[in-house]
């Protein structure tokens, strides 16, 4: 569990968000450099703050290269979590990005989604070796990139696409 962080501000989602949102799901995040070029990544895991206040996206150093290196020059980051069977989608943004060595809870939350992507996809014929080939990455190479949620959308497709989610109690 990631510490609650008291002086930020409320979350902007609630529990069963952010449950679906560390579920075993498609993960990506992208964010921009100084010059606005973007640049994008999958992400391997997440783990939210039990306040959600706090989201850590949970990616591979060196496939995430670039993404990292605008983190790092900007902390703006955008942050996408999709449900390939229902097409259910959520967008988090931030502006105070940070790069930080994973932690073991880290490690048990990317296995955790990856199991759960395996079993997300199978069921629509993606043969599990495949995605485990997809997510395949060496724990050592796994980093988490903090930030808190600015903004955040539905992005489902329909007529509810880019609509602002709210400040959850």
């Amino acid at each position: 569990m990631i510490p609650a962080h008291e002086a930020l501000p409320p979350p902007l989602f609630d529990a069963e968000l952010a449950a679906f949102m560390q579920g075993g799901i498609s993960l990506n995040i992208g964010s921009c450099g100084p010059d606005r070029r973007p640049s994008v990544a999958r992400a391997f895991g997440c783990r939210i703050a039990a306040d959600r206040r706090q989201v850590r996206m949970l990616v591979s150093s060196s496939h995430a290269a670039q993404v990292l290196a605008h983190v790092r020059a900007t902390g703006v980051l955008a942050a996408v979590f999709s449900e390939p069977s229902t097409y259910r989608t959520v967008q988090l943004k931030g502006v105070d990005a940070t790069v930080e060595p994973a932690t073991p809870e880290d490690l048990a939350a990317v296995a955790a989604c990856r199991a759960g992507f395996v079993a997300e996809l199978e069921p629509l014929g993606y043969a599990p070796d495949m995605v485990r080939a997809l997510l395949g990455c060496p724990d050592a190479d796994i980093v988490a990139v903090r930030f808190t949620p600015s903004a955040a959308f539905s992005q489902t497709p329909g007529p509810d696409a880019g609509r602002a989610l709210g400040v959850a109690s």
